[in-house]
């Protein structure tokens, strides 16, 4: 898969709201290492959308890893003009430095929000652009990520298009190899 969705849960869904949490750490380590991974599996293009949460965090450790992985590529798509413009002054600032540092951003939609359409047209947009999808979603703690999950199954019908989920199990596994990790780098100083 050279050109990969990475989408999932929003930061709320997951009980993040600093990037000081335990928490976060853990999903950093996690995207870092599930990106790392498809990049070695071929991933050149790391797409996703501006949405807090996953999506930013993906597009924040894409940019971290071009240090190594000077052919990556990372892209922010929107939905819509104007996106993230009713957040708080704090997060649309964290967005617009994330817009400003990818190789690439535009907004599906050329319009301010005016309906549920631009979202479906953002998914379809999102799959007939990419060649599979990483997401960060368990089907039994449901989240916003379910529509999205539903567009992809609903694609995979009739399309050749690769889904590689990260559930809760998955990350509760990250988790502990996190922890394992800060533990020795803790003990040996």
């Amino acid at each position: 898969m050279q050109r990969v969705w990475i989408t999932g849960y929003r930061a709320y869904e997951l009980g993040v709201f600093s990037e000081k949490e335990p928490k976060f750490l853990v999903l950093q380590y996690a995207l870092k290492k599930i990106i790392t991974q498809a990049i070695d599996d071929g991933t050149t293009w790391l797409i996703t959308g501006g949405q807090m949460g996953i999506e930013q965090w993906a597009a924040q450790v894409g940019l971290e890893l071009k240090k190594d992985y000077p052919e990556l590529q990372v892209a922010m798509m929107t939905p819509f003009t104007h996106f993230g413009s009713k957040w708080k002054p704090d997060n649309q600032a964290k967005l617009a430095t994330l817009l400003s540092q990818v190789d690439f951003q535009a907004s599906v939609s050329n319009h301010d929000y005016s309906s549920p359409q631009q979202l479906r047209n953002y998914q379809e947009f999102m799959l007939s652009h990419t060649d599979g999808a990483i997401l960060v979603y368990d089907v039994d703690n449901e989240g916003k990520s379910r529509y999205d999950y539903n567009a992809i199954v609903n694609w995979q019908d009739k399309h050749d298009y690769p889904l590689q989920m990260i559930d809760f199990d998955q990350l509760q596994e990250f988790s502990y190899e996190f922890a394992e990790i800060s533990n020795k780098g803790f003990n040996s100083n």
